[in-house]
């Protein structure tokens, strides 16, 4: 603990300490010289709480008679305590808040000196798995050169043992979503990467994690890799920076010889990160920043009144609002279509086309590259509209998709 913690906490402490005795001393004096009062004139005891009179209890009370200089309070009332223990907390913050840096590891590494005859170990584990106490070299007399320390020759605690780094054989256990489950937590949980939950369950999307839906969970990090031809245990160890010998290890391939579309887990290796933005629903971002007046898929036309399908969403934002690109892309076309009004259509990677439709004004043309939130366009109410907003589409490979599942 930090020794300006200490010295705050036991400030309090000692303020607290204070009142209380405070509060002690005025409960006393209250109760031994006003409740109890005793009038000259009937020279008979009458507490005021216990009259019957209300009203002359409380000009009893206003009259100088009561609130007259009274005498001090003796000493069997007053509470003593408090104070010697308010000046040993307030002794005891300021040596330790005034002791030097360099005198707290110094008294550590005595103390364990002092108790090498009994049998404990200097190092003992008091940072983590076999980690040694924090404290300056130069306290121990050990000379560590500048050239060592740049080799990665500095002491560093206990080594790991070399089983931790040896690849071991794939083991998988089950778990069953609970309500209120992320992969995110679960993997942490599990002490492994989301990637690999993800690429072992063949998760294409975390935000449609079911209850009750079983998953695999593996006892190391690593992703599935499906066989493609040509491709060789060298290829693939290559690829994600791995060895042969693991692969084998991990998989059990005591043949050299692959098959085609075989699964192999490749242990230490993630997932692209456009891949998993793509799978977590953070591969766009919003173009405009509004409320969503009508959803993706089947409504109810606003013209016509019957029922068809909407293949994007519609943001209501203000006539002239800043449109910006959902994701870095190339501008493929521009144009004016008699439902869409003035639109504009970008394409992605990995089969991503976005289209902004209904704008008053366009601000790029076609063959440009633009970066992700960089200003294309303003909204407007062209083509079939009933008011300014922005009709926003995702497609994937030229079907349109949900674009909620995308956004951030």
């Amino acid at each position: 603990m930090k020794r300006e913690v200490v010295v705050d906490v036991l400030s309090f402490v000692g303020i607290v300490i204070k009142q209380i005795g405070c509060l002690y001393e005025t409960l006393q004096y209250t109760w031994k010289h006003r409740f109890c009062h005793t009038p000259p004139s009937t020279g008979a005891h009458n507490p005021l709480f216990r009259s019957p009179y209300p009203r002359k209890s409380l000009r009893y009370i206003r009259s100088q008679r009561v609130f007259q200089r009274q005498p001090p309070v003796s000493r069997r009332h007053r509470a003593w305590w408090y104070k010697a223990v308010l000046r040993c907390a307030v002794v005891v913050g300021l040596v330790y808040y005034m002791m030097p840096e360099r005198f707290v590891p110094l008294l550590r590494v005595v103390q364990k000196q002092g108790n090498s005859e009994s049998g404990e170990s200097f190092f003992e584990p008091e940072t983590g798995m076999g980690g040694m106490p924090y404290f300056e070299l130069g306290l121990l007399g050990l000379d560590i050169k500048t050239a060592s320390l740049e080799n990665g020759a500095a002491i560093s605690g206990i080594p790991e043992p070399a089983e931790y780094s040896k690849p071991k054989l794939l083991l998988y256990t089950s778990y069953t979503v609970q309500r209120g489950d992320i992969i995110g937590n679960l993997a942490q949980s599990f002490g492994l990467n989301q990637d690999t939950l993800i690429s072992v369950n063949g998760i294409t999307n975390t935000r449609l994690l079911q209850i009750s839906q079983v998953l695999r969970v593996p006892n190391q990090d690593g992703i599935l890799y499906s066989v493609k031809q040509g491709d060789t245990l060298e290829s693939i160890a290559t690829k994600f920076k791995t060895t042969v010998q693991a692969l084998q290890t991990v998989n059990e391939l005591f043949p050299d010889t692959l098959r085609v579309n075989t699964s192999l887990f490749i242990p230490g290796a993630r997932l692209e990160m456009l891949d998993l933005q793509e799978i977590n629903g953070d591969l766009f971002i919003w173009p405009v920043r509004g409320f969503i007046t009508s959803h993706y898929g089947y409504r109810s036309s606003p013209f016509t009144g019957i029922r068809q399908f909407h293949s994007g969403l519609d943001i209501g934002v203000p006539m002239g609002t800043p449109i910006r690109a959902a994701m870095a892309g190339r501008v493929t076309s521009v144009g004016f279509d008699k439902s869409y009004g003035n639109f504009v259509v970008i394409s992605h990677h990995a089969g991503y086309r976005t289209m902004y439709a209904h704008m008053s004004v366009i601000r790029t043309k076609s063959g440009d590259y633009v970066g992700t939130g960089e200003h294309i366009g303003d909204a407007g109410s062209t083509g079939l509209s009933t008011g300014p907003h922005l009709h926003f589409t995702v497609y994937k490979n030229g079907v349109t998709i949900n674009p909620r599942t995308l956004i951030k």
